[in-house]
């Protein structure tokens, strides 16, 4: 008696749980920075409120948290879920989505590259729009703070930005004890303080520019970030280009995967 032999397909259970493990990690960081996004709002009476989102002049740091955060956990519910259930659609989903950002990534280094001039300038024009929202915010206050500590400057090109900053400039009409200075974070730190004196930059413009440097840092945040980049490119690549084939490395598996889940469908169908 002759019989009929069928090539049995299987989904790869190695594929679908890595991919499942890899995606709950993502989704699992999603909600985190969902998670801080939502506090720091509620912490600043943002959910009380909803239209005090739009009162803000500079940039909210936890718009940021937001969109990561957004984007981590729809991709990693979606990985997980598609992964676990073997479910064609949201496998596509996650895998067409994660090329979308791939392809954007990319883009955004070559338009980068090519439009360095241009990105300058929209660099000096976020930073100085958000010096004039310095104190509209304390997160905003803080990442400002936390930049210009970081890379060792003070405003977009240097301290005289900080003229554009209602507490800050020096005209005669600012009643302000911090007018004609910086925040402290413009301040050069002394190793021997342990704690940070937050009034020493108080009146520092007033000074020639030769006594500035002994108090304060007088190079621009700008210039100070291209230098940086300059000194970390390798490793800054190095991010990026892990990063890319991370992206790369999970597009192959949801593919891998659903080529075997259409394989089964196939065979059960001709069974």
């Amino acid at each position: 008696m002759s019989g009929k032999h069928f090539n049995v397909h299987e989904v790869g259970c190695c594929i679908k749980y890595f991919i499942f493990g890899f995606n709950i990690i993502f989704w699992l960081l999603g909600v985190a920075f969902l998670s801080v996004a939502l506090w720091a709002w509620s912490e600043k009476g943002v959910l009380s409120n909803i239209s005090s989102i739009t009162d803000l002049g500079g940039f909210d740091p936890v718009w940021l948290f937001l969109v990561v955060g957004g984007v981590m956990f729809v991709l990693g519910f979606a990985g997980c879920i598609g992964a676990l259930r073997e479910n064609s659609f949201l496998l596509k989903f996650f895998s067409v989505f994660l090329g979308i950002i791939f392809f954007l990534e990319l883009t955004t280094g070559v338009l980068a590259f090519v439009f360095k001039d241009w990105i300058k300038d929209q660099l000096k024009f976020f930073i100085n729009n958000n010096i004039r929202a310095y104190r509209d915010d304390i997160d905003l206050q803080n990442l400002i703070d936390f930049t210009q500590e970081f890379w060792e400057c003070c405003g977009a090109f240097g301290p005289e930005d900080w003229n554009l900053n209602i507490y800050f400039n020096c005209t005669e009409t600012n009643l302000s004890r911090e007018k004609c200075g910086v925040p402290f974070s413009c301040c050069t730190k002394d190793p021997a303080e342990d704690v940070i004196n937050t009034q020493c930059g108080y009146d520092i413009r007033a000074k020639v520019e030769l006594e500035q440097k002994t108090f304060i840092y007088t190079k621009g945040c700008v210039p100070q970030f291209e230098k940086w980049l300059q000194e970390h490119l390798t490793v800054v690549a190095g991010i990026f280009i892990g990063i890319a084939l991370l992206q790369i490395f999970g597009i192959c598996l949801a593919q891998n995967l659903l080529s075997d889940i259409e394989a089964v469908r196939e065979s059960c169908l001709f069974t």
